[in-house]
């Protein structure tokens, strides 16, 4: 096998295959090798890595004779995507766990593999460690996916734990998450929802068989989740977090493909008796929703070193039985062919907190705004403060279009002070 890449995945990879090359040679029944690892520098020290299997000329690497299967843990779109289609194209298979590549130009690798019989496995592309696109891909192939909701960015559930159990601001949950490794320098792909629109964009693509790309995907992120968010929920009790939603948005007359589906993410509202509100830390938690199968819940690490490289071992492991065996695994098919809805048609639920005057005729005004845009309110909660007055508004599900405009004409009124907080609840359909 071939390595592309040698960070702090890859040497993981490195670890583990030597630290169990006797097990791994039992279950697949050949053993795995180490032809040659691509690195951009060489000369610099990696523990346990022996430096004679270093190399720059990746190209040359992913097509030696001696190479049957290639790991690619560099990331980004090139030149990953080039390498992986050229050992493709020579027979050979391939194991990444790179979310950003699959999730912008997955169909291209997955033609790759039809095309020219290679295996294509990418399981910790998703949720580091746990188990979940493999049981999408074989577990649930017979059945029928309707909803995949759940956590799956560990630096954004661990700010909004902060802000929620100790009060923190974002500002100061981010920097702390910072120190601890959780966040990068930057953490631009996780905070503004990058990474999670990416990972959404993979599990809709294999739950409801349907092209979707990232660009695809509704994203916001956790920049503009406010003290008043996370107290206004805590009223609720209910919690913040990330969430990652597919779903299949069924047709009018009734047709099992669906309409469509709806693909997004966003910081929303949930009960803290759903069980994704005990997710803490950096954990991930996603559930899936099928016919047949009814609710599951997948659960662990979503991210580091070790899980990862947990998850590549898993995926290698199956990809050199296959070879040895002389078979293939799965091939993505995208023949459903549903057109992704935009967000404005998904139905949802508000939260919605306003500072109003406290005069009489001021809930009916509001009320009759809701009204206007038919959008049905669930529970009213009024408290007054002096002058002024706190409103909140939990609706009934509508059209997000219809719940945004009604928020957009609140803010326009002269009774409205300040629409303080508005965010989506979800998990008690």
């Amino acid at each position: 096998m071939a390595l592309l890449g040698c960070g702090v995945v890859g040497s993981e990879v490195v670890r583990l295959l030597r630290e169990q090359a006797a097990d791994l040679t039992a279950r697949v029944g050949v053993p795995l090798e180490v032809a040659g690892i691509a690195v951009r520098r060489p000369d610099r020290v990696r523990a346990g890595v022996d430096p004679a299997l270093l190399t720059t000329d990746a190209q040359s690497l992913v097509t030696r004779d001696d190479v049957d299967l290639v790991v690619e843990v560099i990331g980004g779109i090139e030149p990953a995507r080039s390498l992986m289609l050229e050992a493709m194209k020579t027979g050979k298979s391939v194991i990444t766990a790179n979310k950003a590549l699959l999730a912008e130009d997955g169909e291209t690798l997955f033609a790759a593999a039809r095309e020219y019989g290679a295996d294509l496995y990418y399981e910790a592309s998703v949720a580091g460690a746990i188990p979940l696109l493999r049981p999408l891909r074989e577990s649930l192939v017979g059945d029928h996916v309707h909803r995949v909701l759940g956590i799956v960015n560990g630096t954004t559930n661990y700010i909004l734990d902060q802000m929620d159990t100790h009060g923190a601001g974002f500002n100061d949950a981010l920097g702390e998450a910072q120190a601890l490794g959780y966040a990068e320098a930057d953490p631009t792909a996780d905070v503004e929802g990058f990474d999670a629109a990416a990972k959404a964009a993979i599990l809709a693509q294999l739950a409801f068989h349907t092209p979707v790309t990232a660009a695809d995907v509704h994203r916001e992120g956790i920049t503009e989740v406010t003290a008043a968010d996370v107290a206004g929920a805590k009223e609720m009790d209910s919690v913040v977090k990330l969430l990652a939603i597919c779903e299949r948005v069924p047709a009018e007359d009734g047709r099992n493909g669906g309409r469509g589906v709806s693909v997004r993410v966003y910081p929303a509202m949930i009960p803290r008796s759903h069980p994704l509100a005990s997710v803490r830390g950096a954990y991930n938690a996603v559930f899936v929703e099928a016919e047949s199968a009814g609710p599951l819940m997948f659960y662990g690490a979503g991210a580091g070193g070790a899980p990862t490289a947990s998850a590549i071992l898993g995926d290698l492991v199956a990809v050199a039985r296959n070879l040895a065996g002389g078979s293939r695994g799965p091939v993505e098919v995208t023949y459903a062919k549903l057109p992704v809805l935009p967000m404005g048609e998904t139905i949802t639920r508000y939260y919605v907190q306003l500072d109003v005057a406290d005069r009489s005729g001021v809930l009916a005004t509001v009320a009759e705004e809701f009204a206007r845009h038919e959008v049905s309110i669930q529970a009213v909660r009024q408290e007054g403060l002096g002058d002024d007055a706190q409103l909140v508004v939990v609706t009934h599900r509508a059209p997000d279009a219809a719940l945004s405009a009604t928020v957009e004409r609140l803010r326009k009124l002269d009774i409205v002070r300040e629409v303080a907080s508005v965010m989506r609840v979800e998990g008690e359909e």
